[in-house]
């Protein structure tokens, strides 16, 4: 007997916009019925950011994969009761843009536990409900910079700039709010009772980057309680990796064809990597702590490891942390990690001749079971006879009334 994927039982009805609707792209990968209920004019994702792949943004086909759109005008009664239908089979109602949105409508959390108290309604917006900046339009990059994880940079004519980063608030926001949308699920089957959650994507930033934070806060408190690593002479150092700039023994090094990253900062790793170069001596002259020892602005070593390093290829020295149980990592590129065996051997990369786009797949894999392999990203309203057919049960001539009483747009 095949085994259902993970979420089989979940159906979630989504009301998103742009990048929020990433919420729900894990829970389709892990076999969720996500029912995309768009205006008849779409969600306008699809021309949103780039590459834009035959005319429709990569964004759209990653985050809306395995979904199924359904086109509803909410302005009109008919296509309200058909959302109120769709939600008294749900487990879930996410409301990806303004919060609110859906409660103009009669839709809001308060109006649905009235005909399903089981539903676990989650709300997913920039700035959240509350605070002064809740009525800000923004877009995803804001909660990266309003969380500090973004520094300004600036041109050679002295012009502020966007720095290339990593997108934190888009990112972080799906993970803690799926497991905050799984957690109110598993309760709702336990005791009958859903719940209204909030969730900010700047909330998401601050929280994913908390250490960099939380460390700067400790900072603040008095030098005798509040100290640095006993290796550095407890000197209070940048926080996190900021602090890393004068490190020696864990360093990004050239080698003979790239970069590795060095990472002996343990003394048993160090002494490893001494023996192994055949350069016990440099162990010998400076053996350091027993651990976090970094050989902070030694620069006569640094010297000595940056043309060690450049002797042989990464793939040469990425053998050797094996052979001499010596951390060193390869330094990939987002252009040039799809070539790293690691990843071959980890991910299979989902085609863009079924998808779309060149995409991965959800990362956790359940053992002895097939990896997820979600259905392309949906055009607008591509499955709202289907979903009106099979999951409420109209036929042919109900849909069509619908349609020329536009509810459907």
């Amino acid at each position: 007997m095949k085994t259902p994927p993970p979420l089989s039982s979940l159906r979630v009805i989504e009301s998103s916009i742009l990048g929020p609707a990433a919420i729900t792209t894990a829970l389709a990968d892990l076999g969720a019925d996500v029912i995309k209920v768009e205006s008849p004019s779409g969600d306008y994702i699809r021309e949103m950011t780039w590459p834009i792949i035959e005319g429709i943004s990569l964004m759209h086909y990653h985050l809306n994969r395995g979904k199924k759109s359904i086109t509803l005008d909410l302005k009109h009664e008919a296509a309200r009761e058909v959302y109120r239908e769709l939600v008294r089979g749900a487990d879930v109602v996410i409301e990806a843009s303004k919060p609110g949105a859906l409660a103009r409508y009669g839709l809001g959390y308060e109006d649905l536990r009235q005909i399903n108290p089981k539903i676990v309604f989650c709300t997913v917006s920039g700035y959240g409900m509350t605070g002064p900046y809740k009525d800000m339009p923004s877009h995803g990059i804001a909660y990266d910079t309003w969380s500090g994880v973004v520094k300004p940079a600036y041109d050679e004519e002295g012009f502020c700039y966007i720095p290339e980063h990593v997108g934190i608030g888009i990112n972080a926001a799906p993970l803690f709010g799926g497991l905050a949308v799984l957690a109110g699920v598993i309760r709702a089957r336990e005791t009958g009772q859903g719940c209204f959650m909030e969730l900010a994507q700047s909330d998401a930033a601050a929280a994913f980057d908390w250490y960099r934070s939380e460390s700067h806060m400790a900072y603040a408190r008095p030098e005798n309680v509040v100290t640095g690593n006993k290796a550095d002479n407890y000197v209070r150092r940048p926080v996190a990796t900021a602090g890393m700039k004068e490190g020696v023994r864990y360093q990004l090094y050239d080698s003979a064809d790239g970069h590795v990253l060095f990472m002996a900062s343990e003394q048993a790793f160090w002494k490893n990597f001494c023996a192994g170069v055949g350069r016990i001596d440099l162990f010998e002259k400076w053996p350091g702590s027993k651990y976090a020892d970094h050989a902070r602005g030694n620069r006569e070593l640094q010297a000595i490891l940056r043309d060690i390093f450049r002797s042989r290829t990464t793939r040469e020295w990425l053998d050797f942390g094996v052979a001499f149980n010596t951390p060193i990592a390869p330094v990939n590129t987002p252009a040039n990690i799809v070539d790293d065996p690691q990843f071959k051997d980890r991910f299979r990369v989902l085609p863009h001749e079924r998808h779309g786009a060149d995409m991965l797949g959800f990362p956790v894999k359940f053992i002895g079971e097939p990896e997820a392999d979600p259905e392309r990203a949906p055009t607008v309203g591509e499955h709202t006879a289907a979903v009106l057919n099979e999951v409420l049960g109209y036929d042919a001539a109900r849909v069509a009334e619908l349609r020329q009483r536009g509810a459907l747009g």
